[in-house]
């Protein structure tokens, strides 16, 4: 930062920091004249002046003089300072003031280091809720979509889809909430722009500019200003499948959870996709590390798969949290316990990673219960015995949200994976 910019006309400021040295200077000089020492040799022919006329005892007169020159040299500063922090309140916002933006912003830079893996609603929802506590945020998202929008641009201009990406950058992003729905805002005319996000076709062309897409993620937290970081899992064009319980198979995200059949498994095609560097080197530096919630198989399950990233979970001195989901899925965890998401993560990585699993005990309001039962989605169960045979510590909450869907309240699960930092 240029510090002379300071003095650049037009900031009105200038003034105000001149008043501030004169103040300065003022009370320096009432000091030195109460400890006896004069700096500057008309105070003394002051005060001798105002001793003749006055008649006063002369060092009466220099601790009233030395006093009152204090004072207002006090005084001086503090407007001054007032001055100084209104003008530059006025080109921050009308709602925050600069001392509070910097204070939350130096306190957020001590937070942990938390790097959080999904996509979809669960990881952006979470993510709102993180933000609040640290600045330190890896969100790691899953780029296996090839529905809606993120799939049409994705088959037409041969990009990774940027839909989970753009609603993390939405939910880490520190912007007024004007930009904030222009990045959201789904466009309902013209033949080929119908059903397209502006912040998706804001990522498309980023990519376009800068010629890589892992490298137009990483432009749009800059421009974005969002508070940590958002990353592909992986910078590989991959698609998602699944393998039924009669054997069938079936290729293509958005497709595998329309088919009324159990899964089996999922994979990812290619079998073989880097992770990318950024992302392993944030779970390396984590302090925590958390998964979902998320849908268990379209959105938790392409992460982990990636080659290396489990290999560096388990690495990793981070605590490691699995967040179960609060709902079933339609399609894909239809019958779900609590144990059979953990079970299923297991069989697909072969490997035990998490050392806590944060289950919600709140049922919600039997409004919104009734209308997620007609879509087919119950609560979660809460197998205990079961999870408890997993290795990994029951935290047991009321995390609900059920203003208009049955979600984890981002705040209280924030505040919870929080609260198991050493």
């Amino acid at each position: 930062m240029n510090k002379w910019k300071w003095l650049y006309p037009g900031l009105e400021i200038k003034r105000w920091i001149i008043l501030i040295i004169l103040g300065f200077i003022m009370i320096s000089t009432g000091f030195s004249l109460l400890t006896d020492i004069y700096i500057v040799n008309f105070m003394e022919k002051i005060i001798a002046t105002i001793n003749a006329i006055s008649g006063q005892d002369p060092v009466y007169i220099s601790w009233v003089f030395a006093i009152l020159i204090i004072l207002l040299g006090m005084i001086i500063v503090l407007i001054s300072f007032s001055k100084i922090e209104d003008n530059l309140n006025k080109e921050v916002s009308s709602d925050e003031e600069l001392i509070d933006i910097l204070y939350e912003k130096k306190l957020l830079e001590k937070g942990p280091e938390i790097v959080s893996l999904g996509g979809g609603t669960g990881l952006s929802n979470l993510l709102r809720g993180l933000k609040k506590y640290t600045r330190n945020i890896t969100a790691i998202v899953t780029v296996a979509d090839d529905g809606g929008s993120s799939g049409r641009l994705r088959d037409e201009l041969n990009i990774l889809p940027p839909g989970d990406i753009r609603n993390c950058l939405v939910a880490l992003a520190d912007i007024e909430p004007l930009m904030k729905d222009l990045i959201q805002y789904r466009f309902e005319e013209g033949e080929s722009l119908a059903g397209h996000s502006f912040g998706n076709l804001f990522i498309a062309s980023m990519r376009g500019v800068v010629g890589d897409f892992e490298k137009a993620v990483k432009a749009s937290n800059k421009v974005l200003a969002i508070k940590g970081q958002v990353l592909p899992a992986t910078n590989k064009n991959i698609q998602m499948g699944a393998e039924y319980e009669d054997g069938s198979r079936i290729i293509g995200e958005s497709d595998i959870p329309k088919t009324d059949k159990n899964i089996k498994k999922v994979f990812l095609k290619p079998a073989y996709c880097e992770p990318t560097e950024d992302s392993l080197s944030a779970i390396l530096q984590a302090d925590i590390i958390t998964v979902g919630p998320g849908s268990l198989f379209t959105s938790i399950l392409p992460n982990l798969l990636v080659n290396g990233i489990v290999e560096k979970i388990k690495e990793s001195e981070a605590i490691k949290i699995y967040i179960c989901n609060v709902m079933t899925e339609p399609g894909e965890t239809t019958g779900f316990t609590a144990g059979d998401h953990l079970k299923t993560i297991y069989q697909h990585i072969d490997s035990k990673i998490f050392d806590y699993i944060i289950v919600n005990q709140d049922k919600g309001s039997e409004k919104l219960l009734k209308k997620y039962e007609e879509e087919g989605a119950y609560p979660v169960e809460i197998d205990e015995k079961t999870l408890i045979k997993s290795g990994a510590k029951v935290i047991k909450e009321n995390l609900l949200t059920d203003e208009k869907y049955l979600r984890h309240n981002p705040e209280k699960t924030a505040k919870k994976i929080l609260k198991m930092v050493k």
